[in-house]
């Protein structure tokens, strides 16, 4: 199996850690019901319809069969109550609502996402799926949804705000080595000063007792770390994320089996219409209550 997951980088113990982080910031966030009036774009149906584009036809879709993990919150998983939930498991309802059709989530192992959604056991597979010139060999993918950005985080006391290269001038940079990160920074700031290590957890340690004045990593775990008990409140979030679709992926798109094209275009005009009326938005705040950029 080709596939891999769009963190792949991200170990089980940072699963875990985002879990426990995830649930301690959930307290503070209301319930879906008490976010429905939130956020909304465009104000009249035909403003939406304008910017959404032509309805295509799904009267052949009764049913629609979505498949994913339960192991990477706040994504999917399963909560205190054994309910399988996330962004992920609740973006795929939100979708069958859009389109008024019944919807079916169910976990699966991840190595048997692809097989299941190929054979027609599954419709898609909403499970993070990175879009590489591997999968997609393998299966089709939507418009994508969310992206990852890559981050700096330093020291709460750091004077630095913004990530230029003057600004990088004399910061020694610390980075897990032959990564994505590592291999954007040796590109786009060559003359940095990294300091690497054999894992992302070193360069956070690193960072935390002052032995760099950086760490460059993915922005999902970054801003989890920052601000939960790990970094033990030494650190801040600088500048905004890069999004580099070379390095970094394109982002976070259903995936269906190959050639399904009219799937495609139905499940992108429920995204489109989703976004268009704030409801995707209110997704990404219900479960990221921290901004990821």
């Amino acid at each position: 199996m080709i596939t891999s997951k769009f963190t792949h980088s991200v170990s089980q113990w940072a699963a875990c850690l985002l879990a426990a982080l995830f649930m301690a910031l959930a307290m503070f966030v209301g319930p879906a019901g008490a976010q429905d009036e939130i956020l909304r774009g465009p104000d009249t149906e035909a403003e939406i319809d304008s910017t959404v584009g032509p309805r295509p036809d799904w009267s052949w879709l009764e049913q629609l069969r979505f498949v994913t993990t339960s192991d990477f919150p706040p994504f999917n998983y399963y909560d205190e109550d054994g309910v399988l939930t996330g962004l992920n498991v609740d973006l795929a309802r939100s979708i069958c609502r859009v389109l008024s059709v019944n919807c079916q989530v169910s976990e699966l192992e991840w190595d048997d996402l692809t097989e299941t959604v190929n054979e027609g056991a599954a419709d898609a597979a909403l499970a993070g799926i990175a879009i590489t010139p591997e999968t997609v060999q393998q299966l089709d993918f939507t418009d994508i949804y969310l992206q990852i950005p890559a981050r700096f985080a330093a020291q709460k006391t750091a004077e630095i705000e913004t990530i230029t290269a003057e600004s990088l001038d004399g910061q020694s940079i610390g980075v897990a080595r032959d990564t994505a990160h590592h291999a954007f920074l040796k590109t786009f700031f060559p003359d940095a000063e990294l300091s690497l290590f054999d894992n992302l957890g070193d360069a956070r340690a690193a960072l935390r007792a002052g032995g760099v004045d950086l760490v460059f990593a993915d922005g999902l775990s970054t801003v989890f770390w920052v601000n939960g008990a790990g970094s033990r409140g030494c650190c801040k979030m600088v500048d905004g994320g890069f999004m580099e679709p070379r390095y970094f992926g394109q982002g976070l798109a259903i995936a269906v089996k190959r050639g399904n094209d009219r799937l495609v275009t139905v499940l992108n005009y429920a995204l489109a219409r989703l976004r268009a009326e704030g409801r995707l938005e209110e997704l990404m705040l219900r479960y990221f209550p921290l901004s990821l950029y």
